[in-house]
């Protein structure tokens, strides 16, 4: 806004309005470029009015619904309309003042009613109020409010710390929570590698017994087609004190052995394939009883 020049001409510069009065009172606006005055008829150039883009930073601090005072950075970008340049020129003094005034009244109507993370979601929603009520009341004085930005949202110091807290707090859980999951997992699979270890130990166990069993049944019956005369009871005898030779042999090439005492003899082979043998028949007469009580039950059922 210029001062009153009340020379014969006056240039009024690119982007900009002059505001020409004749004997104090308004009489037209001069578009940019060189004019010629009569100040003999009263006529001048009362000032100049840039239409360029003006940015006003207003730094407002209020409360949230919640009680957490925040600070709020908005950016307003206002011009001056050219075809009212001179309601623009005689009705405001201080335009940013009157802006800052408006700005305060909505922001801090609207954001009480907000929680703290509604207003960091929602900020568009306050910088659109703002607009919609500087939009009708500036248009009035000559003004357009082109953009309204909330720039930033500044909480207290004290808040921005238990934010950062709160959201490691709950990082950390989350990572106790895919650590115990991982965890679980791993655990599972070394129970089911277990299990499957034992099962196929199980069934190498099971097939070399099998074998073994095979084996001797085979040269039982080899044994006793070459060699007549012998029982099936002499032959098993002889493999037994076989093997357990193998065993004694077995033991004493041990590269770790540590001293075994056990009794030997010809007599305690006897003894040991006796206590096998017993341990057999046993076993059969015991299969054989549950095999009959099972069927004494099903005839009492039925």
């Amino acid at each position: 806004m210029g001062n009153t020049n009340c020379v014969l001409f006056g240039c009024v510069e690119q982007s900009s309005v002059g505001v020409v009065e004749r004997w104090g009172r308004f009489e037209k606006l001069a578009q940019p470029g060189l004019h010629f005055f009569n100040p003999f008829a009263g006529e001048c150039l009362a000032g100049t009015l840039s239409t360029r883009i003006s940015s006003l930073d207003v730094r407002i601090e209020t409360k949230t619904k919640d009680n957490v005072f925040v600070q709020l950075l908005c950016s307003i970008q206002y011009r001056v309309v050219k075809e009212n340049a001179d309601d623009a020129f005689y009705e405001l003094q201080n335009p940013q003042e009157q802006i800052q005034a408006y700005v305060f009244d909505v922001v801090r109507a609207v954001v009480p009613k907000m929680n703290l993370d509604e207003l960091f979601e929602q900020k568009g929603e306050v910088a659109k109020a703002v607009s919609e009520e500087l939009e009708k009341v500036m248009g009035d004085y000559g003004y357009s409010i082109e953009h309204i930005l909330m720039v930033d949202i500044i909480p207290d110091a004290s808040v921005r710390r238990a934010m950062n807290e709160i959201n490691a707090a709950q990082r950390l859980q989350l990572a106790s929570v895919y650590k115990g999951e991982a965890e679980k997992v791993l655990l599972v699979k070394k129970a089911e590698a277990e299990a499957e270890a034992k099962y196929l130990g199980g069934v190498g166990v099971a097939r070399q017994r099998q074998a073994i069993t095979d084996g001797l049944r085979e040269n039982i019956l080899n044994f006793s087609h070459k060699v007549e005369g012998t029982s099936a009871k002499e032959v098993m005898d002889l493999i037994l004190i076989t093997q357990y030779f193998d065993t004694i042999k077995d033991l004493g090439n041990s590269s770790k052995n540590t001293t075994v005492f056990i009794p030997h003899g010809p007599g305690h082979v006897r003894d040991i394939s006796g206590q096998i043998r017993n341990g057999m028949m046993e076993a059969a007469a015991s299969a054989q009883a549950r095999v009959t009580n099972d069927e004494v039950n099903i005839d009492l059922l039925q």
